[in-house]
């Protein structure tokens, strides 16, 4: 059956131990905001296996669980990194033993979207696509998708299935936001191309471009070293434009940022982080909306093209927990 995603997905990268990253939900409050997500109508929750080291994945398996909603919502995850001191890369056994660990902590007996978190510059695209298409016919796995790649490592790695007849990735995780819109360039035409999902990752660039006017304005965003790596100082003539835009037309930057991602090609599904309700209330508000042509127009003027960027840096302020099972 063909991947079918919802218009949101929850991305979980919030949830777990506040010890993995400082603002990060402990597992009580992480509960309680993937317990009302839910009730709004989220479906997809999409996790990783790195995420406070394994405790990402338990918390959300714990809550659908305990809410009795396996069969109703969407469980995506990733592979690449080690969880503690274990593998990294994509190799065969790294490949299955990862899946299988994620099934554990998340406690279910399919992954409905498992996807790798980078390309493995020294793992034969081969090995990793046999592998994965293995975890897909041994039932443990329903779709593949990937994050992080640029378009000619997605060809290759798709073309290499094709050719071996295996799976191939249905779904790809992209960066993609007001601020930074270089997959335009290759990558989402290729995807549009070969009918694949458009995932994009930061929505909301990490928090600045809810907050236009004041991007540090949070303890998340004046400790997030990353953000920093991503777009540099918090000053870009984007968040001026969007600020100013927003007063004219009445309406929230958060609100706008989301919903110009369903007016690009081939974006599917936004994934959009939380650690507060409000944050899941504006990606579903956003989602309602149209946003003017002129306002539009006036967002799309004021970028200017940057520098190609992959996957940032591992956080100065992350620390790599002691493993769990």
């Amino acid at each position: 059956m063909p991947l079918s995603l919802p218009r949101v997905a929850l991305g979980c990268m919030g949830f777990g131990s506040s010890r993995w990253r400082p603002w990060v939900l402990d597992e009580r409050e992480s509960l309680e905001i993937l317990a009302r997500a839910l009730e709004l109508g989220i479906t997809f929750f999409d996790t990783a296996n790195v995420y406070s080291t394994g405790r990402g994945e338990r918390v959300l398996g714990r809550m659908l669980r305990e809410a009795a909603a396996r069969e109703r919502v969407i469980v995506a995850t990733k592979l690449y990194f080690p969880v503690g001191d274990g593998e990294w890369g994509l190799s065969a056994g790294n490949v299955r033993a990862s899946c299988e660990a994620s099934l554990k902590r998340l406690g279910v007996e399919a992954i409905d979207l498992l996807q790798i978190h980078l390309y493995d510059e020294k793992t034969p695209v081969e090995e990793t696509m046999e592998a994965l298409g293995g975890l897909v016919q041994d039932g443990k796995v329903r779709h593949l998708g990937a994050c992080n790649l640029r378009a000619w490592q997605l060809a290759k790695m798709n073309f290499t299935a094709r050719a071996n007849g295996w799976p191939e990735f249905e779904a790809v995780q992209v960066h993609y936001n007001l601020l930074y819109r270089e997959e335009e360039r290759d990558l989402l035409p290729f995807c549009i191309d070969q009918g694949i999902a458009a995932l994009p990752w930061s929505p909301l660039a990490r928090g600045r471009l809810a907050r236009p006017r004041d991007p540090l304005s949070t303890p998340r965003a004046r400790a997030d070293d990353v953000a920093d790596q991503m777009y540099g100082e918090p000053r870009d003539k984007v968040l001026d434009v969007l600020a100013e835009v927003c007063d004219e037309y009445d309406i929230k930057p958060a609100h706008a940022a989301v919903a110009w991602l369903w007016t690009r090609p081939g974006v599917t599904t936004p994934l959009v982080g939380a650690t507060r309700i409000e944050h899941i209330e504006d990606a579903l508000a956003a989602a309602e909306i149209t946003l003017p042509d002129a306002l539009l127009r006036r967002l799309d003027d004021a970028y200017s093209t940057r520098p190609y960027m992959g996957l940032p840096e591992t956080a100065a302020n992350q620390t790599v927990l002691e493993p769990i099972d």
